[in-house]
């Protein structure tokens, strides 16, 4: 089966994607498996994991429980994976290995978005450490995370340990240059996950009441998407169903700009290997400065009424707070963190971090409350 799998993958994808066949395999050698193969095998573990099924009560923008119909970490994750399996058809790039960067690329997340982030690395930082989610990501799963009797973690193949790490967008990492360029399916799941929040924050702004209708039509991406719907379903339709069709369409326009730019680069440059993606100085990944100037304006919109939103703040500035305390009083009361067995400073840091880091929002809240 996995021989016919290989074929497949050669006959389908282009000479620049990452093919099973060629993978760099896992730190920890294990036997092939015959109905799988090896991003296949990845994606399985991912979703198997504890940390995974936590995401589901950690915070997008609102924070879980909030809302019904809010996203959470977890349909934000969700959302990013599809996203970047279209573009991977698109490109033909191993739409499998695509996914499993996608579903993992948000397992260090910890509670409380961004602003959970914040105060983990301002702790680790009054003692010359740091906290970064992707570099956490990765922690989970390849130490964290226990499921095998003869190594730590789930194993992971290299290309999706180097797709979180080289896990870049307007949040992440940003302006971080990597000696060797991300491989072009995790530069597909960059672009992915800037599409999915752009998108489902717009449609949970709007649900929310925190921005209206009114306010995103003056932003001509928007305005394109309106057109497309109104030319194809008319003029009259509920606002529900409006801005649902309307966030599809622009889902399906910021897809095909960056599908268009980025083939456009890869004939620009010659590229014909995963080799040659590597040596690239730069991302081949792009949407063209159209689309580009569009999103930033939008963007920038979102981060001013909807992010930094009073109402947003007030729930992940407590949350922010909460953290900083509950490590305080895990670091200041030894005995009462749950791991008590001996360990250095560094060491004792690094595993509080790590607990905290991997709390859904209610925990951490249930934590706070009984100190």
């Amino acid at each position: 089966m996995s021989t016919i799998l290989q074929k497949k993958e050669l006959d389908n994808l282009a000479s620049y994607a990452i093919k099973s066949k060629d993978s760099v395999g896992r730190r920890h050698a294990e036997k092939l498996d015959d109905e799988r193969l090896c991003f296949q095998r990845d994606k399985d573990r991912i979703i198997h994991s504890k940390a995974f099924r936590r995401l589901d009560e950690k915070t997008q923008v609102f924070v879980a429980g909030s809302g019904d119909h809010y996203r959470t970490r977890l349909t934000h994750t969700l959302e990013v994976a599809q996203v970047a399996r279209d573009i991977a058809r698109r490109l033909r790039l191993n739409e499998d290995l695509c996914e499993a960067i996608a579903l993992a690329h948000d397992l260090g997340h910890p509670p409380f978005g961004h602003a959970g982030e914040e105060a983990l690395n301002d702790m680790m930082e009054d003692f010359d450490l740091r906290f970064e989610h992707n570099e956490q990501s990765r922690r989970v799963v390849e130490f964290l995370e226990k499921a095998y009797p003869r190594f730590p973690g789930i194993n992971l193949t290299i290309e999706v340990l180097d797709g979180l790490m080289k896990h870049q967008t307007a949040w992440d990492q940003a302006g971080k240059i990597f000696e060797i360029s991300a491989h072009l399916e995790a530069q597909a799941v960059n672009v992915a996950d800037e599409i999915a929040y752009t998108n489902h924050d717009m449609d949970d702004g709007i649900r929310s009441g925190l921005i209206s209708l009114k306010q995103l039509r003056k932003f001509k991406l928007w305005q394109l998407g309106e057109d497309e719907v109104r030319e194809k379903y008319g003029k009259k339709l509920p606002e529900d169903i409006l801005v649902a069709r309307v966030i599809s369409s622009i889902i399906a326009l910021m897809i095909d700009d960056f599908c268009k730019q980025t083939e456009k680069n890869i004939k620009k440059f010659k590229i014909k290997s995963p080799g040659d993606v590597r040596k690239h100085r730069g991302t081949l990944g792009k949407f063209s400065e159209n689309m580009e100037i569009m999103i930033k304006e939008l963007r920038q919109f979102l981060f001013e009424n909807f992010y930094l939103n009073p109402k947003i703040e007030a729930f992940t500035l407590r949350g922010k707070w909460m953290i900083k305390k509950l490590f305080e009083y895990y670091y200041k009361h030894q005995g009462k963190f749950p791991k008590s067995e001996k360990m250095s400073r560094k060491e004792r840091l690094i595993a509080i971090k790590d607990y905290i880091a991997g709390m859904t929002d209610r925990f951490l809240i249930q934590e706070f409350k009984k100190i």
